[in-house]
């Protein structure tokens, strides 16, 4: 028996063409996955899944991964995938469940998850980086997925959009550390707050820097309440 030819890739069609290179093999409805936060020590993991319209005329102007995109462009995108897609989902994985399970068993499952929750369901599922399993049809893990495949890049989208808000929405509720600005990455003046006020109820504790914060912030408390019970001075 002669095994399948492999699918032709167009340069002309961009972003697009491995999708549609899996469509003109039969796979009609390619459904794309990606997640944000997974660097975060603070704050959920976001997944989303999209199924975009196969269509020259709905290709979306400026599709790439998020993390290249200008947040006005990534909120441009944002509304139109929604409002254009075939179908999409969005999965949110808090840090207690990141904290209990671990973060590439949770990065998996909340794949997983967003997949199973279009209303599409999909012949062929490409994914970011990481192999996702159990889904029941062909799936690639794609290198770079979100910067070579549309449906990826905008499932890249809706998840670091959703999560961007959540984190901001968050910054009102605890607003000394900063997380409107850096969205709950490790960066200097994140762990300088960290440092300071400890970890709070969102921050993930199995992550080393949030647990030696809270170390030393339990050990600055355990001095206080020593001195001021003996009376001693510094």
């Amino acid at each position: 028996m002669l095994s399948p030819s492999r699918p032709v890739l167009r340069a002309e069609g961009g972003v697009y063409a491995l999708e549609r290179a899996l469509q003109r093999r039969g796979f009609a409805v390619v459904a794309g996955a990606d997640e944000a936060g997974r660097g975060a020590c603070a704050g959920p993991l976001v997944a989303a899944a999209v199924v975009l319209p196969d269509a020259k005329r709905a290709e979306i102007e400026g599709l790439t991964d998020s993390k290249l995109l200008s947040p006005a462009t990534r909120d441009r995108i944002f509304d139109v995938v929604q409002a254009t897609a075939l179908a999409y989902a969005v999965v949110v994985v808090g840090p207690d469940e990141i904290d209990s399970r671990g973060l590439h068993v949770c990065n998996v499952a909340a794949m997983r998850r967003a997949l199973a929750a279009l209303s599409a369901r999909p012949s062929y599922v490409l994914t970011d980086g990481f192999p996702v399993d159990g889904l029941g049809v062909p799936n690639l893990a794609v290198w770079k997925g979100d910067q070579v495949a549309a449906c990826v890049a905008a499932a890249s989208v809706l998840a670091k959009v959703s999560r961007d808000r959540i984190m901001t929405q968050l910054d009102m509720v605890y607003p000394q550390y900063g997380f409107a600005l850096h969205k709950g990455y490790s960066t200097a003046e994140h762990q300088a707050a960290l440092e300071e006020h400890g970890p709070s109820p969102v921050h993930r504790r199995s992550y080393q820097n949030v647990a030696r914060a809270e170390r030393g912030r339990a050990e600055r408390r355990g001095v206080a309440e020593l001195t001021a019970s003996t009376g001693l001075r510094g």
